[in-house]
């Protein structure tokens, strides 16, 4: 039993692996967040109602064009907040899926984040999440900020429950300023959408000199059956929820980021032993990888 149920681990991992063209490094992918959610993943990739492409047509989902028909309203709102300073970086390290993007300049404001509750986005933003309530598959949504040489690395997002909107309203209007999945680039442009698989490897640049801010939602991918769409539904509510985010005081904190305020102040000690020793480090964590593999296999 314990050999089938690694064997059906590292399937999954190497389902996440060779999925596409761009893959990580085999190492990192190892040890990557995509790789301890790949069980969930493959269920959610084989009983999925759309095709496994890094893109879709934005038309198909049409419960979307009443965002698109409203961007200028939307973008009002987020420029209000950008001038109030309210797009920003995590304050108290308490934003565990976006933790790494706030050093490379990327900012954000949370607009809906699948069950929590923020009501700064309703007190500031009356009208975009007006609108976001009028579509139930939008799971979560957030202004995003990427500020001229702004970029985030090569990655892929943990959780295949959901597809990645993007809605350009405050761009460059330039091909300097994109995001690549799998190898396929798209700029963003004022007024413009764009649908992508975001369990694909993926990264974004702003190589010009003008702000680039997006309208960025989760929305719910579609099943093939009403009880895989009902399990999706209940990994949604139970996992994505616990690692809400807030913007200010008074908006709801998973319990996943009350965590990872413990787990990144850890972390500093951590890093301190790397600045020491880097080999001492990298024999020490290889040893204690060994150690959990080990335990894992021989137990």
């Amino acid at each position: 039993m314990k050999w089938t149920i690694v064997s059906l681990y590292l399937v999954s991992v190497f389902h996440i692996h060779f999925r596409g063209r761009v893959r990580l490094p085999i190492f990192r992918q190892l040890f990557d967040h995509s790789s301890f959610m790949a069980p969930i993943n493959l269920f959610l990739h084989t009983f999925s109602h759309v095709p496994s492409t890094p893109y879709f047509d934005v038309h198909r989902f049409s419960e979307l064009e009443v965002l698109q028909q409203n961007w200028q309203v939307i973008r009002a709102e987020a420029l209000r907040l950008q001038a109030a300073q309210k797009i920003r970086a995590a304050e108290k390290n308490d934003d565990a899926g976006f933790n790494s993007f706030f050093k490379y300049g990327w900012k954000r404001f949370y607009l809906k984040w699948y069950d929590a509750s923020h009501p700064s986005a309703e007190r500031l933003c009356p009208q975009t999440v007006a609108l976001l309530r009028g579509i139930p598959s939008v799971k979560a949504a957030m202004f995003a900020e990427l500020p001229p040489g702004g970029k985030l690395n090569m990655h892929r997002d943990p959780f295949a429950g959901s597809l990645r909107y993007h809605l350009g309203l405050v761009t460059p209007n330039s091909d300097r300023c994109f995001i690549e999945v799998d190898g396929e680039r798209y700029s963003w442009r004022d007024g413009e959408g764009v649908m992508f698989d975001e369990t694909f490897i993926h990264w974004a640049k702003n190589d010009t000199d003008s702000n680039r801010i997006i309208l960025f939602c989760d929305v719910e991918r579609p099943m093939r059956y009403r009880w895989a769409q009902a399990v999706n539904r209940f990994l949604a509510h139970t996992m994505m929820t616990a690692a809400s985010s807030p913007n200010e005081t008074g908006d709801q904190l998973g319990g996943v980021n009350k965590v990872f305020r413990f787990a990144w102040a850890m972390g500093q000690y951590r890093r301190r032993f790397k600045a020491w020793n880097r080999m001492v480090y990298q024999v020490t964590k290889l040893g204690l990888i060994a150690g959990l593999v080990a335990l894992i296999v021989f137990a």
